[in-house]
């Protein structure tokens, strides 16, 4: 999960029930597996005492930065979107080193082709 993001901010008040989200997704980030995918990762916590709502920011490699609300969103909910916005970069990644455009644009006369019918088999009796 952090191969993908180059920081990762936790806010929480560690007496706010809302920050049950939060605290898990920062002992994900901790564990040893997630560790070793990135180690340059930084990780930052911040235990506040005012009443603000759990928050997790995460920047992407590619610069690009999420806030998410830790008391609305399920520490897994988290992890797969995180998940799911690195593989879209390392596919636009691979894309450009392959010097092809992306997002991948299909010409409208092949969305409207249609594809050769396929030929039933029939079970073989035993």
């Amino acid at each position: 999960m952090l191969k993908f993001l180059s920081k990762v901010k936790i806010e929480f008040n560690a007496y706010d029930t809302r920050s049950a989200s939060a605290l898990e997704f920062l002992a994900q980030c901790n564990s040893i597996k997630a560790k070793e995918s990135n180690p340059n990762c930084q990780i930052t916590v911040k235990r506040r005492t005012d009443d603000h709502h759990p928050q997790i920011t995460v920047t992407f490699s590619n610069g690009v930065e999420e806030v998410i609300d830790g008391s609305k969103t399920a520490a897994q909910a988290i992890r797969k979107t995180i998940l799911e916005k690195g593989q879209a970069l390392e596919t636009q990644q691979m894309f450009k080193e392959a010097g092809q455009s992306w997002p991948v644009v299909i010409p409208e006369e092949e969305l409207h082709q249609t594809a050769k019918p396929t030929k039933a088999r029939k079970a073989q009796d035993k």
